[in-house]
């Protein structure tokens, strides 16, 4: 295997993109408003670092509008804002 190669089939388009019809007008627009990795919710530290670390502290909880990520808001920990990125709505506090 070369150093940039993937597994399968060398003449299968890859499955980490989503396949965009090409007779849709729309298509290029649609795409570039695709989030990130086609990650639309996601979690970070409320300090900063890694996400894996300090599983008690809070989270600052981020959403995909289309051009970027905006704040929604928080979650006491990281077990809770892994559900909320999961689709599962927070708990009452």
């Amino acid at each position: 295997m070369g150093r940039h190669s993937r597994p399968g089939p060398s003449d299968q388009p890859s499955r980490a993109v989503p396949q965009i019809d090409p007779a849709d007008p729309l298509a290029a627009f649609l795409r570039r408003r695709r989030a990130p990795m086609d990650v639309y919710r996601r979690h970070r530290p409320a300090g900063g670092g890694a996400t894996h670390v300090r599983p008690d502290e809070p989270r600052v909880l981020e959403s995909w509008d289309g051009y970027a990520y905006v704040p929604e808001g928080t979650a006491p920990n990281l077990a809770t804002a892994q559900r909320w990125a999961d689709g599962q709505p927070l708990p009452d506090a």
